[in-house]
Protein backbone atom coordinates (compact mmCIF):
# COMPACT_ATOMS: atom_id res chain seq x y z
CA UNK A 1 0.00 0.00 0.00
CA UNK A 2 1.36 3.42 -0.89
CA UNK A 3 0.90 5.78 1.98
CA UNK A 4 -0.34 9.18 0.90
CA UNK A 5 2.07 10.91 3.26
CA UNK A 6 5.10 9.48 1.47
CA UNK A 7 3.58 9.53 -2.01
CA UNK A 8 3.36 13.33 -2.07
CA UNK A 9 6.96 13.97 -2.95
CA UNK A 10 7.04 17.72 -2.72
CA UNK A 11 5.28 18.26 0.59
CA UNK A 12 8.25 20.10 2.09
CA UNK A 13 8.35 23.51 3.69
CA UNK A 14 11.58 25.22 2.71
CA UNK A 15 12.92 27.42 5.46
CA UNK A 16 14.59 29.74 2.99
CA UNK A 17 11.26 31.33 2.28
CA UNK A 18 10.37 31.98 5.88
CA UNK A 19 11.51 35.57 6.11
CA UNK A 20 8.20 36.71 4.64
CA UNK A 21 4.90 35.02 4.11
CA UNK A 22 4.52 32.73 1.11
CA UNK A 23 2.92 35.42 -1.03
CA UNK A 24 6.10 37.50 -0.86
CA UNK A 25 4.29 40.51 0.54
CA UNK A 26 6.99 41.26 3.07
CA UNK A 27 4.60 40.93 6.00
CA UNK A 28 5.75 39.34 9.22
CA UNK A 29 6.37 35.61 9.17
CA UNK A 30 3.20 33.79 10.26
CA UNK A 31 3.47 32.11 13.63
CA UNK A 32 4.43 28.42 13.83
CA UNK A 33 1.86 25.78 13.12
CA UNK A 34 -0.14 25.75 16.31
CA UNK A 35 1.28 29.18 17.12
CA UNK A 36 -0.42 32.32 18.32
CA UNK A 37 -2.61 34.21 15.87
CA UNK A 38 -2.88 37.96 16.46
CA UNK A 39 -4.94 38.85 19.49
CA UNK A 40 -8.29 40.43 18.86
CA UNK A 41 -9.21 43.68 20.62
CA UNK A 42 -10.05 43.00 24.23
CA UNK A 43 -8.39 39.57 24.25
CA UNK A 44 -6.73 38.58 27.53
CA UNK A 45 -2.97 38.45 27.80
CA UNK A 46 -2.99 34.69 27.36
CA UNK A 47 -4.54 34.82 23.87
CA UNK A 48 -7.52 32.44 23.83
CA UNK A 49 -7.23 31.87 20.09
CA UNK A 50 -4.69 29.07 20.60
CA UNK A 51 -2.91 27.05 23.29
CA UNK A 52 -2.16 29.72 25.89
CA UNK A 53 1.29 30.95 26.65
CA UNK A 54 1.52 32.60 30.08
CA UNK A 55 3.49 35.80 29.87
CA UNK A 56 7.09 35.63 30.94
CA UNK A 57 6.64 37.45 34.21
CA UNK A 58 3.71 35.44 35.45
CA UNK A 59 4.58 31.90 34.37
CA UNK A 60 4.49 29.46 37.28
CA UNK A 61 7.37 27.10 38.00
CA UNK A 62 7.24 23.61 36.53
CA UNK A 63 6.58 20.55 38.61
CA UNK A 64 8.84 17.53 38.49
CA UNK A 65 7.23 14.71 36.55
CA UNK A 66 7.46 11.05 37.51
CA UNK A 67 9.77 9.46 34.96
CA UNK A 68 8.97 6.76 32.46
CA UNK A 69 12.48 5.70 31.47
CA UNK A 70 13.15 2.50 29.60
CA UNK A 71 16.90 2.25 29.23
CA UNK A 72 19.85 4.52 28.73
CA UNK A 73 20.52 3.21 25.23
CA UNK A 74 22.66 5.80 23.42
CA UNK A 75 21.76 7.33 20.08
CA UNK A 76 22.09 5.11 17.04
CA UNK A 77 23.95 7.96 15.39
CA UNK A 78 21.76 7.72 12.29
CA UNK A 79 21.38 10.92 10.31
CA UNK A 80 18.17 12.92 10.50
CA UNK A 81 17.39 12.01 6.91
CA UNK A 82 18.42 8.35 7.30
CA UNK A 83 16.72 5.57 5.39
CA UNK A 84 14.07 3.62 7.30
CA UNK A 85 15.57 0.75 9.22
CA UNK A 86 13.92 -2.59 9.75
CA UNK A 87 12.09 -2.39 13.06
CA UNK A 88 10.06 -5.08 14.76
CA UNK A 89 6.71 -3.49 15.65
CA UNK A 90 5.37 -3.96 19.15
CA UNK A 91 3.14 -6.95 19.80
CA UNK A 92 -0.43 -6.57 18.65
CA UNK A 93 0.30 -4.39 15.63
CA UNK A 94 0.63 -6.98 12.87
CA UNK A 95 -3.04 -7.11 11.84
CA UNK A 96 -4.40 -3.68 10.91
CA UNK A 97 -7.95 -2.89 11.95
CA UNK A 98 -9.60 -1.47 8.85
CA UNK A 99 -13.15 -1.41 10.19
CA UNK A 100 -14.70 1.90 11.26
CA UNK A 101 -15.68 2.60 14.83
CA UNK A 102 -18.95 1.01 15.91
CA UNK A 103 -22.06 3.20 15.74
CA UNK A 104 -24.83 3.56 18.32
CA UNK A 105 -27.41 6.07 19.51
CA UNK A 106 -26.99 8.61 22.30
CA UNK A 107 -29.66 7.06 24.52
CA UNK A 108 -28.22 3.56 24.14
CA UNK A 109 -24.94 4.91 25.52
CA UNK A 110 -26.45 7.01 28.29
CA UNK A 111 -26.59 10.39 26.55
CA UNK A 112 -29.48 12.65 25.68
CA UNK A 113 -30.12 13.16 21.95
CA UNK A 114 -31.65 16.52 22.81
CA UNK A 115 -28.56 17.43 24.81
CA UNK A 116 -26.24 16.43 21.96
CA UNK A 117 -28.39 18.52 19.63
CA UNK A 118 -27.87 21.48 21.96
CA UNK A 119 -24.12 20.97 21.63
CA UNK A 120 -24.28 20.88 17.83
CA UNK A 121 -26.48 23.99 17.76
CA UNK A 122 -24.09 25.81 20.08
CA UNK A 123 -21.11 24.95 17.89
CA UNK A 124 -22.91 25.97 14.72
CA UNK A 125 -23.24 29.62 15.61
CA UNK A 126 -21.11 32.36 17.08
CA UNK A 127 -17.69 30.71 17.28
CA UNK A 128 -16.53 30.87 13.69
CA UNK A 129 -16.51 27.89 11.34
CA UNK A 130 -16.78 24.36 12.69
CA UNK A 131 -15.94 21.77 10.06
CA UNK A 132 -16.66 18.46 11.73
CA UNK A 133 -17.73 16.89 14.98
CA UNK A 134 -17.68 13.27 16.13
CA UNK A 135 -18.84 12.19 19.59
CA UNK A 136 -18.00 8.80 21.13
CA UNK A 137 -19.43 7.24 24.29
CA UNK A 138 -18.27 3.83 25.51
CA UNK A 139 -16.19 3.57 22.34
CA UNK A 140 -19.13 3.99 19.97
CA UNK A 141 -19.95 6.89 17.67
CA UNK A 142 -23.26 8.38 18.78
CA UNK A 143 -23.17 11.59 16.70
CA UNK A 144 -21.14 12.72 13.71
CA UNK A 145 -21.46 15.54 11.25
CA UNK A 146 -19.53 17.54 8.67
CA UNK A 147 -20.30 21.08 7.58
CA UNK A 148 -20.54 20.85 3.78
CA UNK A 149 -18.40 20.97 1.74
CA UNK A 150 -16.29 19.14 4.35
CA UNK A 151 -16.92 15.40 4.29
CA UNK A 152 -16.10 12.26 6.24
CA UNK A 153 -13.46 11.15 3.73
CA UNK A 154 -11.48 14.41 3.97
CA UNK A 155 -8.28 14.67 5.94
CA UNK A 156 -8.02 17.93 7.85
CA UNK A 157 -4.96 19.85 9.01
CA UNK A 158 -4.54 19.31 12.76
CA UNK A 159 -1.86 21.87 13.57
CA UNK A 160 -0.70 21.33 17.16
CA UNK A 161 -2.81 18.22 17.67
CA UNK A 162 0.18 16.79 15.75
CA UNK A 163 2.21 17.22 18.92
CA UNK A 164 0.15 14.57 20.70
CA UNK A 165 0.66 12.07 17.86
CA UNK A 166 4.38 12.81 17.98
CA UNK A 167 4.41 12.31 21.75
CA UNK A 168 3.03 8.86 21.06
CA UNK A 169 6.02 8.15 18.81
CA UNK A 170 8.31 9.14 21.68
CA UNK A 171 6.36 6.75 23.90
CA UNK A 172 6.96 3.87 21.50
CA UNK A 173 10.66 4.71 21.34
CA UNK A 174 10.85 4.72 25.15
CA UNK A 175 9.03 1.39 25.32
CA UNK A 176 11.43 -0.13 22.78
CA UNK A 177 14.46 1.03 24.75
CA UNK A 178 15.67 3.50 22.13
CA UNK A 179 15.67 6.46 24.50
CA UNK A 180 14.60 7.62 27.94
CA UNK A 181 12.76 10.74 29.01
CA UNK A 182 15.75 11.43 31.23
CA UNK A 183 18.24 11.39 28.34
CA UNK A 184 20.10 14.61 27.67
CA UNK A 185 19.09 16.03 24.30
CA UNK A 186 22.67 16.70 23.29
CA UNK A 187 23.59 13.03 23.81
CA UNK A 188 21.57 12.13 20.73
CA UNK A 189 22.96 14.93 18.53
CA UNK A 190 26.71 15.06 19.19
CA UNK A 191 27.40 15.95 15.57
CA UNK A 192 25.03 18.93 15.58
CA UNK A 193 25.70 20.31 19.07
CA UNK A 194 28.18 23.21 19.34
CA UNK A 195 31.50 22.52 21.01
CA UNK A 196 30.46 24.80 23.86
CA UNK A 197 26.66 24.72 24.02
CA UNK A 198 24.64 26.96 26.27
CA UNK A 199 24.95 25.41 29.78
CA UNK A 200 21.20 25.22 30.25
CA UNK A 201 20.71 23.60 26.85
CA UNK A 202 23.39 21.07 27.75
CA UNK A 203 21.29 20.17 30.81
CA UNK A 204 18.04 19.81 28.84
CA UNK A 205 16.35 16.41 28.95
CA UNK A 206 13.79 14.75 26.72
CA UNK A 207 11.13 15.30 29.39
CA UNK A 208 11.79 19.05 29.20
CA UNK A 209 10.88 19.00 25.52
CA UNK A 210 7.79 16.90 26.24
CA UNK A 211 6.52 19.25 28.94
CA UNK A 212 7.36 22.54 27.21
CA UNK A 213 9.70 23.42 30.06
CA UNK A 214 12.92 23.84 28.10
CA UNK A 215 13.90 27.10 29.77
CA UNK A 216 13.39 29.21 26.65
CA UNK A 217 11.64 32.55 27.07
CA UNK A 218 10.68 32.77 23.38
CA UNK A 219 9.39 29.95 21.18
CA UNK A 220 12.43 28.62 19.35
CA UNK A 221 10.51 27.71 16.17
CA UNK A 222 10.74 31.20 14.67
CA UNK A 223 14.55 31.21 14.62
CA UNK A 224 14.53 27.65 13.30
CA UNK A 225 12.22 28.53 10.41
CA UNK A 226 14.21 31.63 9.52
CA UNK A 227 17.48 29.74 9.21
CA UNK A 228 18.60 30.03 5.60
CA UNK A 229 20.39 26.67 5.45
CA UNK A 230 17.31 24.74 6.60
CA UNK A 231 19.11 23.16 9.55
CA UNK A 232 16.38 23.54 12.13
CA UNK A 233 17.79 20.98 14.55
CA UNK A 234 21.17 22.70 14.62
CA UNK A 235 19.39 26.01 15.19
CA UNK A 236 17.69 24.66 18.31
CA UNK A 237 20.92 23.20 19.66
CA UNK A 238 22.67 26.54 19.13
CA UNK A 239 19.96 28.53 20.90
CA UNK A 240 20.33 30.53 24.08
CA UNK A 241 18.36 29.13 27.03
CA UNK A 242 17.93 31.77 29.75
CA UNK A 243 16.33 29.57 32.42
CA UNK A 244 17.06 26.18 33.90
CA UNK A 245 15.18 23.43 32.05
CA UNK A 246 12.30 21.97 34.02
CA UNK A 247 11.59 25.19 35.93
CA UNK A 248 9.56 27.30 33.50
CA UNK A 249 6.65 26.49 31.18
CA UNK A 250 6.58 28.20 27.80
CA UNK A 251 4.63 26.83 24.85
CA UNK A 252 7.44 25.99 22.46
CA UNK A 253 6.75 24.49 19.04
CA UNK A 254 10.49 24.25 18.45
CA UNK A 255 10.68 21.77 21.33
CA UNK A 256 7.99 19.66 19.68
CA UNK A 257 9.88 19.68 16.39
CA UNK A 258 13.00 18.51 18.23
CA UNK A 259 11.08 15.51 19.55
CA UNK A 260 10.34 14.53 15.96
CA UNK A 261 14.01 14.96 15.05
CA UNK A 262 14.92 12.85 18.07
CA UNK A 263 12.59 10.01 17.05
CA UNK A 264 14.07 10.10 13.56
CA UNK A 265 17.59 10.08 14.96
CA UNK A 266 17.10 7.00 17.17
CA UNK A 267 14.93 5.00 14.74
CA UNK A 268 16.28 5.94 11.33
CA UNK A 269 12.70 6.62 10.22
CA UNK A 270 10.56 9.69 9.96
CA UNK A 271 7.90 9.86 12.65
CA UNK A 272 5.26 9.02 10.03
CA UNK A 273 7.15 5.90 8.95
CA UNK A 274 7.81 4.89 12.54
CA UNK A 275 4.17 5.24 13.56
CA UNK A 276 2.86 3.38 10.50
CA UNK A 277 3.01 -0.17 11.94
CA UNK A 278 2.77 0.86 15.59
CA UNK A 279 -0.15 3.31 15.63
CA UNK A 280 -1.69 3.92 12.23
CA UNK A 281 -2.09 0.29 11.10
CA UNK A 282 -3.63 -1.05 14.33
CA UNK A 283 -6.14 1.83 14.43
CA UNK A 284 -6.91 1.60 10.72
CA UNK A 285 -5.56 5.07 9.93
CA UNK A 286 -4.42 5.55 6.34
CA UNK A 287 -3.94 8.35 3.85
CA UNK A 288 -2.51 10.79 6.36
CA UNK A 289 -0.44 13.75 5.18
CA UNK A 290 2.56 14.81 7.26
CA UNK A 291 4.67 17.73 6.10
CA UNK A 292 8.43 17.84 6.34
CA UNK A 293 11.04 20.48 6.94
CA UNK A 294 13.92 21.18 4.59
CA UNK A 295 16.02 18.67 6.53
CA UNK A 296 13.36 16.02 5.80
CA UNK A 297 12.05 15.73 9.35
CA UNK A 298 8.30 15.44 9.82
CA UNK A 299 6.89 18.66 11.25
CA UNK A 300 6.14 17.25 14.66
CA UNK A 301 5.00 20.66 15.86
CA UNK A 302 1.97 20.85 13.57
CA UNK A 303 2.24 19.20 10.16
CA UNK A 304 -0.18 16.24 10.34
CA UNK A 305 -3.53 15.87 8.56
CA UNK A 306 -5.92 12.96 9.26
CA UNK A 307 -9.65 12.32 9.06
CA UNK A 308 -12.03 13.19 11.87
CA UNK A 309 -12.65 9.54 12.66
CA UNK A 310 -8.90 8.95 12.84
CA UNK A 311 -8.62 11.71 15.42
CA UNK A 312 -11.48 10.15 17.38
CA UNK A 313 -9.75 6.75 17.28
CA UNK A 314 -6.57 8.34 18.61
CA UNK A 315 -8.47 9.79 21.56
CA UNK A 316 -10.17 6.46 22.19
CA UNK A 317 -6.82 4.68 22.28
CA UNK A 318 -5.68 6.95 25.09
CA UNK A 319 -9.02 6.66 26.88
CA UNK A 320 -8.53 2.88 26.86
CA UNK A 321 -5.04 3.21 28.32
CA UNK A 322 -3.30 2.13 25.12
CA UNK A 323 -5.52 -0.88 24.36
CA UNK A 324 -7.18 -1.42 20.96
CA UNK A 325 -9.46 -4.29 19.99
CA UNK A 326 -8.33 -6.19 23.06
CA UNK A 327 -4.62 -5.87 22.26
CA UNK A 328 -1.94 -3.72 23.81
CA UNK A 329 -0.85 -1.07 21.28
CA UNK A 330 0.67 1.61 23.51
CA UNK A 331 2.22 1.30 26.94
CA UNK A 332 -0.33 1.96 29.69
CA UNK A 333 2.38 3.81 31.59
CA UNK A 334 2.94 6.16 28.65
CA UNK A 335 -0.79 6.73 28.15
CA UNK A 336 -1.03 7.66 31.83
CA UNK A 337 2.08 9.83 32.04
CA UNK A 338 1.51 11.65 28.75
CA UNK A 339 -1.98 12.80 29.75
CA UNK A 340 -1.25 13.54 33.42
CA UNK A 341 -0.51 17.03 34.73
CA UNK A 342 3.27 17.15 34.52
CA UNK A 343 3.69 20.94 34.80
CA UNK A 344 1.56 23.88 35.87
CA UNK A 345 0.40 26.34 33.20
CA UNK A 346 -1.59 28.78 35.32
CA UNK A 347 -4.18 29.17 38.02
CA UNK A 348 -6.91 26.79 36.78
CA UNK A 349 -9.06 29.72 35.69
CA UNK A 350 -8.85 29.40 31.91
CA UNK A 351 -8.96 26.70 29.27
CA UNK A 352 -5.16 26.62 28.99
CA UNK A 353 -4.45 26.88 32.70
CA UNK A 354 -5.15 23.34 33.91
CA UNK A 355 -1.67 22.01 33.32
CA UNK A 356 0.30 20.24 30.62
CA UNK A 357 1.46 16.65 30.15
CA UNK A 358 3.66 15.14 27.47
CA UNK A 359 2.33 17.22 24.55
CA UNK A 360 -1.25 16.98 25.84
CA UNK A 361 -3.22 19.74 27.56
CA UNK A 362 -5.17 19.12 30.74
CA UNK A 363 -8.74 20.40 30.50
CA UNK A 364 -11.51 21.53 32.78
CA UNK A 365 -12.62 17.92 32.46
CA UNK A 366 -10.11 15.31 31.34
CA UNK A 367 -7.44 16.23 28.80
CA UNK A 368 -7.12 17.09 25.13
CA UNK A 369 -5.00 17.28 22.03
CA UNK A 370 -5.27 20.92 20.95
CA UNK A 371 -4.45 22.61 17.65
CA UNK A 372 -4.61 26.17 16.37
CA UNK A 373 -7.76 27.37 14.59
CA UNK A 374 -9.97 24.92 16.46
CA UNK A 375 -8.67 21.36 16.09
CA UNK A 376 -9.51 19.29 19.17
CA UNK A 377 -9.42 15.76 20.50
CA UNK A 378 -11.17 15.90 23.88
CA UNK A 379 -10.92 12.88 26.19
CA UNK A 380 -13.16 12.70 29.28
CA UNK A 381 -12.18 9.51 31.13
CA UNK A 382 -14.73 9.78 33.94
CA UNK A 383 -17.55 10.19 31.43
CA UNK A 384 -16.05 7.64 28.99
CA UNK A 385 -16.34 10.22 26.21
CA UNK A 386 -14.18 11.24 23.25
CA UNK A 387 -15.07 14.30 21.18
CA UNK A 388 -13.22 15.17 17.96
CA UNK A 389 -13.69 18.59 16.37
CA UNK A 390 -12.07 20.26 13.35
CA UNK A 391 -12.58 23.93 12.61
CA UNK A 392 -11.47 27.15 11.00
CA UNK A 393 -11.86 29.65 13.84
CA UNK A 394 -9.80 31.93 16.04
CA UNK A 395 -12.37 31.69 18.87
CA UNK A 396 -11.11 28.37 20.19
CA UNK A 397 -11.77 29.51 23.73
CA UNK A 398 -15.41 29.96 22.75
CA UNK A 399 -15.50 26.49 21.19
CA UNK A 400 -14.24 24.89 24.40
CA UNK A 401 -16.64 26.86 26.58
CA UNK A 402 -19.57 25.69 24.47
CA UNK A 403 -18.37 22.11 24.75
CA UNK A 404 -18.28 22.27 28.54
CA UNK A 405 -21.59 24.12 28.76
CA UNK A 406 -23.47 21.66 26.56
CA UNK A 407 -21.72 18.30 26.56
CA UNK A 408 -21.67 17.56 30.27
CA UNK A 409 -25.42 18.20 30.75
CA UNK A 410 -26.10 15.68 27.96
CA UNK A 411 -24.57 12.87 30.04
CA UNK A 412 -27.39 10.90 31.71
CA UNK A 413 -25.45 7.92 33.01
CA UNK A 414 -26.63 4.43 32.10
CA UNK A 415 -28.47 3.45 28.94
CA UNK A 416 -31.78 5.25 28.51
CA UNK A 417 -34.99 4.40 26.67
CA UNK A 418 -34.74 5.44 23.04
CA UNK A 419 -36.22 8.83 22.16
CA UNK A 420 -37.11 8.51 18.45
CA UNK A 421 -38.27 12.09 18.02
CA UNK A 422 -35.17 13.62 19.62
CA UNK A 423 -32.89 11.23 17.75
CA UNK A 424 -34.57 12.08 14.44
CA UNK A 425 -34.15 15.79 15.13
CA UNK A 426 -30.47 15.29 15.95
CA UNK A 427 -29.81 13.24 12.84
CA UNK A 428 -31.63 15.71 10.62
CA UNK A 429 -29.56 18.55 12.04
CA UNK A 430 -26.30 16.66 11.57
CA UNK A 431 -27.19 15.71 8.01
CA UNK A 432 -27.97 19.33 7.10
CA UNK A 433 -24.82 21.00 8.42
CA UNK A 434 -23.22 23.31 5.87
CA UNK A 435 -21.06 26.38 5.56
CA UNK A 436 -22.95 29.33 4.05
CA UNK A 437 -22.86 29.83 0.30
CA UNK A 438 -22.78 33.34 -1.22
CA UNK A 439 -26.19 34.95 -1.46
CA UNK A 440 -27.36 36.40 -4.75
CA UNK A 441 -28.70 35.55 -8.19
CA UNK A 442 -27.86 32.61 -10.44
CA UNK A 443 -27.15 34.86 -13.43
CA UNK A 444 -26.81 38.48 -14.53
CA UNK A 445 -27.33 40.53 -17.67
CA UNK A 446 -23.55 40.92 -17.77
CA UNK A 447 -22.86 37.20 -17.83
CA UNK A 448 -22.87 36.80 -21.62
CA UNK A 449 -20.70 39.87 -22.16
CA UNK A 450 -17.92 38.82 -19.76
CA UNK A 451 -18.16 35.05 -20.29
CA UNK A 452 -14.97 33.52 -21.66
CA UNK A 453 -13.13 36.85 -21.79
CA UNK A 454 -9.61 36.82 -20.38
CA UNK A 455 -8.62 39.70 -18.11
CA UNK A 456 -4.88 40.35 -17.88
CA UNK A 457 -4.10 41.51 -14.36
CA UNK A 458 -1.65 44.09 -13.13
CA UNK A 459 1.21 42.90 -10.92
CA UNK A 460 -0.18 41.83 -7.56
CA UNK A 461 0.83 40.21 -4.29
CA UNK A 462 -1.17 37.07 -5.10
CA UNK A 463 0.85 36.49 -8.28
CA UNK A 464 -2.25 36.16 -10.46
CA UNK A 465 -1.54 36.98 -14.10
CA UNK A 466 -4.92 36.38 -15.73
CA UNK A 467 -8.58 35.75 -14.84
CA UNK A 468 -11.34 34.21 -16.96
CA UNK A 469 -14.94 33.44 -15.99
CA UNK A 470 -16.95 31.22 -18.33
CA UNK A 471 -20.71 31.16 -17.78
CA UNK A 472 -21.61 29.17 -20.89
CA UNK A 473 -21.95 25.78 -19.21
CA UNK A 474 -24.21 24.34 -16.55
CA UNK A 475 -21.57 25.29 -13.99
CA UNK A 476 -19.48 28.47 -14.26
CA UNK A 477 -15.77 27.90 -14.62
CA UNK A 478 -13.17 30.20 -13.10
CA UNK A 479 -9.71 30.03 -14.65
CA UNK A 480 -6.83 31.60 -12.76
CA UNK A 481 -3.33 31.94 -14.18
CA UNK A 482 -0.27 32.34 -11.98
CA UNK A 483 3.36 31.29 -11.84
CA UNK A 484 2.30 27.72 -11.02
CA UNK A 485 0.22 27.34 -14.17
CA UNK A 486 -3.38 27.61 -15.31
CA UNK A 487 -6.06 26.42 -12.90
CA UNK A 488 -9.64 25.76 -14.00
CA UNK A 489 -12.15 25.63 -11.13
CA UNK A 490 -15.76 24.50 -11.50
CA UNK A 491 -18.18 26.60 -9.42
CA UNK A 492 -21.54 25.44 -8.14
CA UNK A 493 -24.35 27.98 -8.17
CA UNK A 494 -26.00 27.76 -4.77
CA UNK A 495 -24.17 24.51 -4.02
CA UNK A 496 -20.62 23.26 -3.59
CA UNK A 497 -18.67 21.48 -6.33
CA UNK A 498 -15.89 19.29 -4.95
CA UNK A 499 -12.76 18.75 -7.04
CA UNK A 500 -8.98 18.57 -6.97
CA UNK A 501 -6.87 21.59 -7.89
CA UNK A 502 -3.31 22.76 -8.41
CA UNK A 503 -4.28 26.27 -7.30
CA UNK A 504 -2.52 27.08 -4.05
CA UNK A 505 -4.27 28.84 -1.20
CA UNK A 506 -1.05 30.72 -0.29
CA UNK A 507 -1.48 30.67 3.46
CA UNK A 508 1.93 29.07 3.76
CA UNK A 509 3.90 26.64 1.62
CA UNK A 510 3.58 23.74 4.03
CA UNK A 511 0.18 22.44 2.99
CA UNK A 512 0.26 23.58 -0.62
CA UNK A 513 0.56 20.02 -1.88
CA UNK A 514 0.92 19.48 -5.64
CA UNK A 515 -2.80 18.74 -5.77
CA UNK A 516 -5.31 19.45 -3.04
CA UNK A 517 -8.98 19.26 -2.24
CA UNK A 518 -11.14 22.22 -3.24
CA UNK A 519 -14.85 22.92 -3.19
CA UNK A 520 -16.29 25.98 -4.93
CA UNK A 521 -19.60 27.82 -4.96
CA UNK A 522 -20.71 31.22 -6.24
CA UNK A 523 -23.46 33.71 -7.02
CA UNK A 524 -24.02 37.16 -8.53
CA UNK A 525 -24.15 39.39 -5.47
CA UNK A 526 -24.98 42.39 -7.66
CA UNK A 527 -25.63 42.85 -11.42
CA UNK A 528 -21.95 43.70 -11.97
CA UNK A 529 -20.34 41.50 -9.29
CA UNK A 530 -19.77 37.75 -9.18
CA UNK A 531 -18.62 36.16 -5.90
CA UNK A 532 -16.81 32.81 -5.74
CA UNK A 533 -16.06 30.99 -2.52
CA UNK A 534 -13.17 28.49 -2.69
CA UNK A 535 -12.95 26.11 0.26
CA UNK A 536 -9.69 24.19 0.60
CA UNK A 537 -11.48 21.34 2.30
CA UNK A 538 -8.41 19.56 3.72
CA UNK A 539 -7.53 22.68 5.68
CA UNK A 540 -9.30 25.35 7.79
CA UNK A 541 -9.15 27.88 4.96
CA UNK A 542 -11.73 29.37 2.59
CA UNK A 543 -10.89 32.06 0.06
CA UNK A 544 -13.71 34.37 -1.06
CA UNK A 545 -13.12 36.29 -4.29
CA UNK A 546 -15.38 38.97 -5.74
CA UNK A 547 -15.13 40.02 -9.40
CA UNK A 548 -16.63 43.44 -10.18
CA UNK A 549 -16.92 44.13 -13.90
CA UNK A 550 -16.73 47.74 -15.12
CA UNK A 551 -16.59 48.09 -18.91
CA UNK A 552 -13.30 46.59 -20.08
CA UNK A 553 -12.01 46.18 -16.53
CA UNK A 554 -12.47 43.81 -13.61
CA UNK A 555 -11.60 44.48 -10.00
CA UNK A 556 -10.85 41.43 -7.90
CA UNK A 557 -10.94 41.41 -4.09
CA UNK A 558 -9.94 38.36 -2.08
CA UNK A 559 -10.21 37.52 1.60
CA UNK A 560 -9.85 34.49 3.87
CA UNK A 561 -12.11 33.16 6.61
CA UNK A 562 -9.11 32.87 8.96
CA UNK A 563 -5.51 33.81 8.39
CA UNK A 564 -2.46 34.87 10.38
CA UNK A 565 -1.84 38.46 9.44
CA UNK A 566 -4.11 40.42 7.11
CA UNK A 567 -7.23 38.48 6.13
CA UNK A 568 -7.66 40.37 2.86
CA UNK A 569 -5.46 40.85 -0.18
CA UNK A 570 -4.89 44.20 -1.90
CA UNK A 571 -7.32 44.72 -4.76
CA UNK A 572 -6.29 43.26 -8.12
CA UNK A 573 -7.22 45.05 -11.34
CA UNK A 574 -7.49 43.47 -14.76
CA UNK A 575 -8.16 44.56 -18.35
CA UNK A 576 -9.59 42.37 -21.06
Amino acid sequence: MIRRATAIASLVFFAAGCGADSEGTGSATPPPFGGVPPASPGAPVADPSMPGVPDDDGAPPATTAPGAPASETPSSGLPLGGMPSEQTPPSGTSAPSTSPLPRSTPEAEGLSSAGVLNLVNALDGGVGEIHSVMLLRHGKVVAEGWWAPYAAEDVHVLYSVTKSFNSTAVGFAVEEGLLSVDDLITSHFPDLTPANPDPELAAMRVRDLLTMSTGHEVDSIDAMRQRSDGQWTRSFLESNVPRAPGTYFLYNSGAAYMLGALVQRVTGMTVDEYLAPRLFAPLGIAGEIWGQSAERVNLADGGLSVRTEDLAKFGQLYLQGGMWNGQRVLSEQWATDATARQVSTGNDDGNWNFGYGYQFWRSRVGYRADGSLGQFGFVLPEQDIVLAITSGTTDTDGVMNRVWENLLPAVLGDAQPENPAALAALRERLAGLALPVPSGEMTSALANDVSGRRYATAQNSRGIQGVTLDFSGAEPRLTLEDADGTHAIAIGMGSWVRQRTTFYKRINELFDTPEQGLAATGAWSAPDTFVARLCFDETPYTLTASFRFQGEQVRVNMGYNVRWGAATEPEISGVR
